[in-house]
This record gives structure tokens, sequence and C-alpha cells, in this order.
């Protein structure tokens, strides 16, 4: 595969963790906005894996050597695995199935050990989950979403032991599984040829031995259908179908880490102008524990593809490790979770950082961060975050130790859930909000095809031109790392008023799966930066 023309940037967060107190980490003070919400106090376990699915239910998990947890599993039910390190018949679970809707969850089995696993959405919306620690390591996991269904196990499901490796689904409908603890190579899931492992060797290039950093790499679907992929301090462009390179990027200033278990984070912001002969893809990477200590906290952002790339720096308002990167519905990014000193692994983080940021990518530099209102739950090492269909992000996890620990600690095992809703929940944006009438929702939507969305907005005067419909794709959340999470902005191509505060807001479909490879998402119609309630489509 040739890469087109495209603007290729990576925008990267500069942060020194060692003096994050000083007063230059506080200068963006804008009004802070944004509101919490406790949706469970305990769900009985630590949620240190999450991923949203097609029936609003989100599935989480955290590991089962932890020993027992606090949520019992259904009478009679027990795990049985004498491979267990710490506790061999255990009837607890270490997953759940959380109903949005409802604010229950229900107990689900899994039977080898998921710590620090990763998976993808598969076309026929299967959550398809690989590898782990232990046992674990060879495992393909399957959860078909119903309500009564529970985890299916695939025993060497993978070629090769998978432990702090990288999904991402491909427009042909596998998964690539990339690198992983002593892995310095990749695979497709499910099979279709023998089962093998193809080597990478950037990923030993990006290995620094003792420490690694190159752990959980951050892997995108870029434009062109090749694979952005960073590890550590530096990145590539690479061609999976040929097994090929390129491209190869700059190092970042510094060359300090920036993956696991440094514990950046990075996010594919907002694909737009889909029907460009030349459609622009940026990278955002923000946060991580450097080798060293820097006097200020630091974004850089290069465009990749110019002759001679020059790198544009940028303070942030928080330094931050172990945080997450939402993408929002109206194109905003979301910085939650994590400290600000210290690093992941076990007690090593220090700080909570209760604040979360919104990134505004539109806007100008020194104008683009916003502090949000705190949370009073510390959410450290072990934490997700999951977009829902409504636009809160859901909140969970935090466990720094190596079993459960409740007492006597500085940070205990976290194990409830709660919500964050952005500013644009607040009911003073109710007559803007857009409310979708029709369709209730698109099962067979296909590629490049127009398409019309009926919503009702309650506005005296409705900006047209301010109308969007935007497609987000429910990414794996681990580790700091939001796997194939990805935003498409449709834009519009007209908007019709039809009376009684109703519009037809006409949108076209993206033309590939290089630019959605994922088959589900939830559709926004969004005016003047408020998004509606999102509906669930299937791309063909």
């Amino acid at each position: 595969m040739v890469a087109p023309s495209f603007i290729f940037s990576i925008i990267l967060l500069l942060l020194q963790l060692l003096f994050a107190s000083l007063p230059h980490h506080r200068t963006f003070t804008s009004a802070a906005d944004g509101s919490w919400q406790l949706l469970q106090k305990s769900i009985g376990i630590s949620a240190m894996h999450m991923q949203l699915l097609r029936n609003d239910r989100v599935i989480m998990f955290d590991r089962t050597d932890f020993g027992p947890s606090n949520l019992s599993l259904p009478t009679g039910k027990c795990r049985n695995d004498p491979t267990d390190t710490v506790l061999q018949v255990d009837c607890t679970a270490h997953s759940v199935e959380y109903d949005v809707f409802a604010n229950k969850f229900r107990a689900l089995t899994v039977q080898t050990d998921v710590w620090c696993s990763s998976g993808a959405i598969m076309p026929n919306g299967n959550l398809f989950q690989t590898g782990g620690f232990n046992d674990g390591e060879r495992r393909v996991r399957v959860f078909n979403p119903c309500r009564t269904c529970d985890w299916n196990e695939i025993p060497n499901g993978l070629t090769a032991k998978r432990w702090y490796a990288s999904n991402h689904i491909l427009p042909d409908g596998r998964q690539i599984i990339v690198g992983g603890r002593g892995q310095f190579n990749y695979e497709f899931i499910p099979k279709n040829i023998v089962a093998n492992k193809i080597n990478l060797p950037f990923l030993s290039e990006t290995n620094d031995k003792g420490i690694e950093n190159n752990l959980y790499p951050f892997v995108f679907l870029n434009v062109d259908g090749n694979l952005f992929i960073f590890a550590n301090n530096r990145a590539i462009l690479f061609d999976y179908v040929n097994n090929i390179v390129v491209k190869k990027y700059p190092m970042i200033p510094g060359g300090e880490p920036r993956s696991y278990p440094s514990t950046g984070s990075a996010v594919l912001l907002p694909l737009k102008n889909l029907k460009a002969a030349a459609i622009e893809a940026e990278v955002l990477v923000c946060g991580g524990a450097p080798k060293g200590s820097y006097l200020q906290s630091l974004k850089a952002r290069i465009k990749i593809t110019d002759p001679n790339p020059e790198w544009v720096m940028e303070t942030m308002p928080l330094a931050r490790v172990m945080g997450d990167m939402i993408l929002l519905p109206n194109g905003n990014v979301l910085l939650i979770n994590g400290a600000s000193s210290g690093t992941a692994g076990w007690e090593q983080g220090r700080d909570p950082v209760l604040s979360p940021v919104l990134y505004q990518p539109d806007n100008n530099i020194g104008s683009r961060f916003e502090v949000q209102n705190p949370t009073t739950i510390p959410h450290m090492y072990h934490s997700t975050a999951a977009l829902l269909c409504d636009g809160r992000v859901l909140v969970g996890g935090s466990n720094p130790h190596a079993f459960y620990n409740f007492t006597g600690i500085l940070f205990p095992t976290e194990l409830s859930l709660e919500a964050f809703s952005p500013a644009y929940l607040d009911a003073k944006f109710d007559k803007l909000r857009p409310t979708i009438i029709a369709p209730k929702s698109m099962s067979g939507i296909r590629y490049r095809k127009k398409y019309t969305i009926q919503v009702v907005i309650n506005s005296d005067k409705v900006d047209e031109s301010s109308v969007s419909v935007t497609m987000f794709a429910p990414a794996f959340n681990t580790h700091s790392f939001s796997m194939n999470q990805r935003l498409l902005v449709l834009g519009n191509e007209k908007v019709t008023a039809v009376g009684n505060s109703m519009y037809n807001v006409e949108a076209m479909t993206p033309k590939s799966g290089n630019l959605a490879p994922s088959k589900f998402y939830l559709l926004f119609v969004v005016h003047q930066g408020i998004p509606s309630k999102g509906i669930w489509v299937r791309l063909h």
C-alpha cells in the first residue's frame, strides 16, 4: 500500500512529573465545568478492563489471581483452575456486565487469567478478548451480547503468548494483535491460515532493556489502510499486508517514553472532510513518566508529512500519568484519571489528578485546554473510562496493589462506578440539544451512501451550519489506552426544516473500511457543540 498525500500529525504532551506541584502546571484555570455521579458504590471487582457493547451493556473485568473478589458467582458456579497462583477454586466473579440504563450489574465467569489483556469488537458485535497472564496468555475469549450470555474461551487461540499487547480491528474484519511482553511480533485472529506470528523488528528496537516502555503500543488504522504504531518514544507507518515499514517518524524531543509502563495515552483525533481526496489524520499522545525530569509540562505538535518537520511546543495545565483519553461526540477530547507524579506499577503513583481536562483540538494554541470539575475518588493505576450513548463518560477501577486491598494503605482498591457528565449535558443547553426522532436505529447502513436523520431542536434559532453528524466506535479500554476508539465527523450535506422544530439532516457515510474499520458505531447529531443521545448503527 502506498500512502496518499495527507497530514499525519502527532501531538505529544511532554509532562514533568517530579515537579508536578509547581505553579506553572496550573496556569490554565478557566471556569470548571462538568459534574460527577456515583452510580454504584461497589460492583465487587475493580474495573481494570472496560468495553461498551452494542446493547448498551459494559463488560468489565480485572484478573483472576487477586484472590476472592467481593462478588459471588451464581450458586454452584465456581472457577476451578489448578494453575492459578493464588486461589485454585474460586466461587467469586472477576468480570461483570453492567447495564447502563438499568444501573445494574451481574457476575460473569472467566476461566483463565485476563490480567493485562486486550480486545476488540468483531463485525458481528461479539467481543473477542485476547491474552493475559499465566494460563491466559494464549486464550481467546468471546462474549456475545445477550441478556444471559457468559464468556466462552478458546484454548490456544493465539500463536504467541500475549501479555500487554494491543489489538486493532481491520477493514477485512480480522483483529491484528501487536506485541506484548517479550513478543516482538504480531498475529491475526480469527485464523484463516495456519497459525503464525510475524516478526516486527520495530518492537525489539523500542524495547528498553529491563524497563521495556514499549508495551501496549498505540496502534491506529490510518486513512490509507496502513497502521500507525507508536512504541516507547517513536512511531512507524506500517503496511501489515506486505510486512513493510512505509515510514519512520522522528523520535519525540528528548526521547522520553510514552507507552507502558511509562503510561501516557494516545488518541486518533476526529477524522473530518471524509470526501476529500487527501484526508488529514492526527494522533494526540499525552502524558507519561519521563526517564529524567523536566521543568515544564509541555506538548509538541508536528506535521509528519512535511519535508523538514518542526516541533511546536505548548504547555498543558496538569501533569498526568496513567490518564485516559476519551473522544467526545462533539469532537473534543477528555483527559481523565491518573496521577501527577510517579509511574504505573505497584504503589508507584502519587498525587491523584481528580480534575479531568477538556482538550479542544480546533482551538488556537493557548486556548485548547479547560480544567473540569473534580471527582472525590482517586483513579490511579488500573483505572478505566468509556463513552456511553447518552454522552456521559463511565469511570471505574483503580488498584495499585497485587491483591484486593482496602485498609491501611494510601489508595485502596476501588470497586465503585461513577459517571462524568461533560458540560454539554447541562440543562442550560437543552434547547440546543438535538433529539433523534428517526430512525430509531440504522441496522444496515452502507459505505458511501447518503442518509437522512430526523431530529427535533427546540431552539428559537437553529444554526444549520453548526449541525453535524458524528459516528463513534466504542473502544476496549485498559492501562490508559482505548483500543479502536475512533470518531468520524460526517458533517451534513443539507439541513431542512420540516416544521414543529423538526429538521431533516442529510449526511454521507464514510467511503471505505480504511476510514471506518469497525462495524458498530454510536451515531450522534451535534448542534452548536451540543450532542444528541447516540443511536446504534451497523455499517456494511
